[in-house]
């Protein structure tokens, strides 16, 4: 029952997407995201649209166990990354400012090919890893409402990475604003009645919510909190979903909509972490990922709607991903025409490849989806130094920073490797990446300070 219930909603929501879809595609709408009369989106648009593709399943699904685990502090830490609205908005509004139309215009007018290509390179291992994090949950998922059929997880995810290709590939970034809209409506409506169970059922207690340590405690939950502020400065500028939507409107709705998307989303990721929480504070035992254990504490109506929610947040991140990939590949790769069919090849390519991770099997391609943070750090010195203080930075220094955040991303993924376990200090996952990202910092800031100087024909204090 719970089973059919589930696939007939979520199958409701695809045939919805479909028909929200814009009719005709441009090759405007399809890279530009705009309307079928050539207008920008408007504010809202931008901001659901926001929203609902940083809210994806996946980050859900880690609020939560970040909740079980280590409390409010758990899920506060992983809240604390929806600041990245906040900084991401500064950064576009300072890239608009030296008339840069995208991160890669501005990094091409100071580091040439080099730069562009170290920063493409990340940015394209980001949307590799959102289309696989969220496609293995649609897996998880369906494994757990159909334990009897044994190929139930496989299968769900193909038809999930087909559908969603299906409109994607259809109308581009266009498609993805217009059905993000509907998508992040009935989420915030399924939630919402999940929640609302949640918060008036017998056992909650917001108190004990608010002061829960997990079932880990809430040391290693503060230590990601400080993981948290150190990446949150570069985390938006390596998303390319975020960054592509703040170069299509107007610049005063551009900054509304990150600060109305900051609100929101980081609300929504707190009331889910709370789901997980509440699982600690019964002694629910945890099973599949959180699923198993909330199929035993909810009523099977509580326990669809979270999961149609989880579902809902998957597709609509897959379309804005695949749109973002589309035009990493053809506007500043130029592997492809500038056509709809180039964007499109683009689209299945990296469906394929996302998909493909997930029938790996292999669970240690979770941390590809953690680590990302810790590789864009290198923008951070690079941004303050060169962006905000408008300094000039050596390549070579740049090629440091980028080599660090790397190094390190690659050290906290390969943690459990004897020699990298005998460079890393002794303790827990967090504490090293904590340690990981001091090392990165300290070390690209070093370079980019040692590398920065004033730009040509600007009069120092002391000669002016």
């Amino acid at each position: 029952m719970q089973a059919a219930l589930l696939i007939g909603l979520f199958g409701l929501v695809i045939l919805a997407s479909l028909a929200v879809a814009p009719r005709r595609a441009s090759v405007e709408g399809f890279y530009d995201g705009a309307g079928e009369g050539g207008q920008a989106p408007g504010l809202w648009t931008l901001v659901l649209s926001q929203v609902t593709t940083w809210i994806f399943a996946r980050s859900l699904m880690n609020a939560a166990i970040l909740g079980y685990f280590y409390g409010a502090a758990g899920t506060l830490a992983y809240a604390a990354y929806y600041g990245s609205f906040l900084s991401g908005g500064f950064i576009v509004a300072k890239l608009r400012g030296q008339d840069a139309r995208s991160v890669q215009d501005w990094l091409s007018a100071r580091f040439g090919g080099v730069g562009v290509t170290c920063y493409n390179v990340v940015i394209g291992l980001r949307l590799l890893s959102e289309v696989f994090a969220n496609l293995i949950v649609v897996g998880l998922i369906f494994t757990a409402v159909l334990p009897e059929m044994t190929s139930a997880g496989p299968l769900s995810i193909i038809v999930v990475a087909v559908l969603g290709l299906a409109y994607s590939a259809w109308g581009g970034l266009s498609a993805a604003l217009r059905t993000d809209v509907m998508q992040m409506l009935v989420f915030l409506v399924v939630f919402a009645v999940a929640l609302v169970a949640l918060i008036t059922s017998p056992g909650f207690s917001l108190g004990a919510v608010l002061t829960a340590e997990g079932t880990s405690g809430s040391y290693n939950g503060w230590v990601l909190l400080v993981v948290a502020f150190l990446q949150v400065f570069s985390y938006p500028a390596h998303d390319p979903v975020m960054m592509d939507r703040g170069f299509i409107a107007d610049e005063k709705t551009t900054k509304a909509s990150f600060l109305h998307a900051f609100w929101i989303s980081t609300l929504c990721i707190l009331a889910f972490g709370m789901f997980g929480i509440q699982a600690s504070l019964v002694g629910a035992e945890y099973e599949g990922e959180l699923i198993g254990t909330w199929a035993g504490m909810f009523p099977a109506w509580v326990f669809v709607a979270l999961l149609v929610s989880l579902l809902v947040s998957a597709l609509s991140t897959l379309d804005s991903a695949l749109a973002s990939a589309a035009r990493l590949t053809v506007e500043e790769l130029r592997l492809l025409p500038r056509t709809l069919n180039g964007g499109r090849i683009a689209m299945v390519a990296f469906m394929v490849g996302g998909a493909a991770l997930t029938l790996w099997g292999n669970k240690a391609l979770f941390d590809a989806v953690a680590v990302s943070g810790t590789a864009s750090m290198f923008l951070t010195p690079v941004l303050i130094v060169g962006l905000v203080m408008n300094r000039v930075i050596a390549l070579w220094a740049y090629i440091v920073a980028f080599a660090a955040a790397m190094l390190g991303a690659v050290a906290y993924f390969l943690r459990g490797n004897e020699l990298v376990a005998a460079i890393l200090p002794e303790g827990h996952k967090y504490e090293q990446l904590l340690a990981i990202c001091v090392v990165v910092l300290v070390v690209g800031f070093a370079a980019v300070l040692a590398g920065a100087r004033r730009p040509s024909g600007v009069a120092s204090d002391a000669g002016a």
